[in-house]
């Protein structure tokens, strides 16, 4: 009797979401064709700066650089570092943004806030409207949505008004889709595959043609306050990365970086995130929280790792 050889199953493919993907507006498709393609590796991925920080977390993250407490530290950067763009609140782009406009793109942050307040049920208030951006040349906005927060209902309504905004003026829309409040802290944490993994899919279901989201945290004991089956899967840092990718479905995922690592971690970080099926990184702190030429230096570095995942 011929003996059956079983043949090994295949490694499963991540591909990423890609522009041609996405059923948009013609206004949202070419201003996304211009991230795309256009600036930064101009190969079909992302390389995004953030400068929100100054709200959110207040004058500190600029202590260990001094120089990077002016934007136009960042708006330098950007440019002669070749990013795809620069994640403003409206105070700077209105007040910075001039001298380089037409050479770095904009990202209009729609909301924020600052840390002051605890956060047992955060909200994220608007500050500018879609109006503003498109008055801007900006070329997408940026909204951050608290998934969990006891707050969503609010949070859900306000995001309402901003993506019809987008729709009307074709303006791709990139939620900051964040975790947070206290019924998530009492399931694993913020920082949890269970947490990330619903947000990355409410922030599909929601409208994001973009999610920026942080990556899952491995962790042993804690992930054991995670709801079933997410405390029963213990995957690697890798496998909870792809997973998070998956639920974003057709959205882009660009990841973000945190608070500043060590240049290895950093660039494992965004191997990471290309394997995992991502489009790119929006690396803030990471990179202005150094000396220009090193700054610099680290773009290159994600460049050339955004280079080997064309689409």
């Amino acid at each position: 009797m011929a003996t059956i050889t079983e043949v090994p199953t295949p490694t499963e493919t991540r591909p990423r979401s890609v522009l041609d993907d996405l059923p948009i507006s013609t206004g949202k498709r070419v201003r996304l064709h211009r991230l795309l393609y256009g600036y930064g590796p101009a190969n079909g991925t992302l390389l995004f700066l953030p400068i929100d920080q100054g709200l959110e977390h207040g004058p500190s993250d600029f202590f260990t650089n001094p120089a990077s407490a002016n934007p136009d530290y960042q708006l330098r950067i950007a440019k002669e570092g070749g990013f795809s763009g620069i994640a403003f609140q409206i105070g700077l782009a209105e007040k910075y943004l001039y001298p380089y406009a037409g050479q770095v793109p904009l990202v209009l942050k729609l909301n924020g806030k600052t840390n002051i307040p605890s956060e047992p049920a955060p909200i994220s208030p608007l500050l500018a409207s879609v109006e503003d951006a498109v008055r801007l040349g900006a070329d997408a906005v940026g909204y951050t949505l608290y998934v969990g927060s006891a707050r969503q209902a609010e949070d859900f309504r306000q995001f309402k008004q901003v993506r019809e905004a987008a729709d009307r003026y074709g303006l791709p829309v990139i939620v900051w889709a964040y975790p947070r409040g206290e019924a998530v802290e009492a399931k694993g944490g913020r920082d949890s595959l269970y947490a990330i993994d619903y947000a990355a899919r409410a922030a599909l279901e929601v409208g994001a043609d973009i999610v920026k989201l942080n990556f899952p945290v491995v962790n042993p004991e804690k992930d054991k306050q995670q709801p079933k089956p997410y405390s029963e899967l213990h995957p690697t840092e890798e496998e909870a990365a792809a997973r998070v990718v998956k639920s974003a479905g057709k959205a882009l995922v660009i990841f973000s970086g945190g608070e500043k690592v060590s240049d290895e971690a950093l660039l494992k970080k965004a191997r990471e995130a290309m394997e995992a099926g991502a489009t790119g990184f929006i690396f803030g702190r990471n990179i202005w929280q150094r000396p220009f030429d090193q700054a610099l230096h680290m773009a290159q570095q994600l460049k050339d790792i955004l280079l080997q995942y064309s689409r």
